[in-house]
């Protein structure tokens, strides 16, 4: 059973709020510092920006116009366009793959929004105070192994999700989106303003953006790509989900533009908001996720204003993990109340739970079932390979080459807009630049 009814964004701002509020996430807040940081500095950022242009922007581009096509779910949008393109329906595997992929990475994506929430209130009840490197990190291990702490605060986490995601488009979505984004900006900003009065704003400046191309090699370039693919959500079924609410009269090649201009400007202001702090407490900048929930609450804890300035920080992270958990459970619960006879609130129930539960496993990993290994994995390793070096770069590869090779040239030139000469631009880089990206990034990971 198919329903025909499909919600639309009220406008273009807040459809970039979304999209840019998916594509902000913990990947820019704590990956994208500890990555420029493990990388060398300005040089990772620089070939970052690059590979966003010819790698992340082709396939933003072919994610959304497959869902404004489509104005279904991810693997019915991909089935009907390429049913009217004469072309084999199981290209709705691509769909399939992208809605799948999102389910599991919130499965354990929600297990970190619930360190993060844990960590906001270890922020207000001072609990970094005066505490030592071995105190900091007896907490974190001892979060890891208390499955009841780590279970409530996933739990906490997901119902906020579910309780978004239920109230539909326009007032779930666009309503989180509209207050979230704002504070995420307001809450960075105010980081950089202390970041500025620690005396180690200059060091991160240079660090960030005087390039030292002694530091590039063949990983970093990769880790550039990688990262450039990751942050802005593609391959996991939320832009064509997205897109699927989408009208006519949006220019996807100028929104895709803002959106990466905004992503990548929240991931460059959060390494000024993070690299003083870490410069100023003489902190390791190649600490890795460890910079955020090791590092960060130790520098905290023993500075002056640091009760303040540490709930400042998680609560962007929290906001930063919500924006993207909620666009990660759309697509799921746009395939189960389109594909069953359940309202929107009884398909984010039904999705919500399903991903919850798979979350408890993904938890069980630090602790109880810490001896149960999988592929030399354990359950939330395991959930986090199979996506980030399979499911996702073969969709996100699947969709460009789907819409660059397979659609109608000239109905997309039309769409997207193009003259002569970015047509050719467009044409280029969609068809062979992006793919062999892709194709780098995941042989390189395997």
């Amino acid at each position: 059973m198919s329903k025909s009814t499909h919600a639309q964004w009220s406008s273009r701002l807040t459809f970039i709020l979304a999209a840019t509020g998916s594509a902000v996430g913990l990947g820019n807040i704590w990956k994208f510092p500890y990555m420029v940081g493990d990388s060398g500095g300005a040089a990772f950022v620089l070939v970052y920006l690059l590979c966003i242009a010819l790698v992340g922007l082709p396939i933003l581009i072919a994610e959304w116009l497959v869902g404004r096509r489509g104005q279904k779910n991810p693997a019915n949008s991909m089935a009907d366009l390429a049913k009217a393109s004469g072309r084999t329906k199981a290209w709705m595997l691509v769909g399939i793959s992208g809605i799948l992929g999102a389910f599991l990475i919130l499965s354990f994506y929600s297990v970190i929004g619930g360190w993060s929430l844990y960590y906001t209130l270890g922020s207000v009840t001072g609990g970094f105070t005066g505490q030592d490197a071995d105190g900091i990190g007896g907490l974190f291990s001892d979060m890891l192994g208390n499955p009841g702490l780590l279970l409530a605060g996933h739990s906490v986490f997901m119902l906020l999700v579910i309780g978004i995601v239920a109230r539909g488009v326009t007032k779930g979505l666009e309503g989180a989106v509209r207050s979230l984004m704002p504070a995420l900006g307001v809450l960075l900003v105010v980081l950089v303003g202390y970041g500025m009065t620690t005396g180690h704003f200059g060091e991160a400046l240079s660090f960030m953006f005087n390039p030292d191309f002694g530091a590039l090699d063949g990983g970093v370039v990769l880790a550039a790509m990688g990262q450039a693919f990751f942050t802005l959500s593609l391959g996991m079924g939320i832009m064509m989900a997205y897109g699927s609410y989408l009208g006519e009269d949006v220019n996807l090649l100028k929104t895709a533009r803002t959106v990466i201009i905004l992503d990548t400007a929240v991931a460059l202001v959060a390494g000024l908001a993070i690299f003083p702090i870490v410069f100023a407490n003489g902190l390791d900048l190649s600490s890795g996720p460890g910079l955020i929930f090791v590092t960060l609450p130790l520098a905290f804890g023993n500075m002056g204003g640091g009760v303040i300035l540490g709930l400042f920080f998680f609560l962007l992270l929290t906001f930063a993990a919500l924006t993207s958990a909620i666009s990660l459970l759309e697509p799921v619960v746009e395939f189960v109340e389109e594909r069953t006879p359940l309202s929107r609130v009884g398909a984010t129930l039904v999705a919500g739970a399903a991903t919850w539960a798979l979350g408890i496993a993904a938890l069980l990993a630090f602790n109880v079932w810490s001896d149960v290994l999988i592929f030399g994995l354990n359950v939330f390793d395991l959930l986090d390979t199979v996506t980030s070096k399979f499911l996702l770069p073969l969709t996100g590869l699947m969709a460009v080459v789907f819409v660059a090779w397979f659609l109608d040239r000239d109905s997309v030139r039309q769409e997207l807009g193009l003259g002569d000469t970015a047509a050719t631009v467009w044409t280029i880089v969609s068809r062979f630049v992006a793919p062999i990206g892709v194709i780098a990034v995941f042989v390189s990971s395997l």
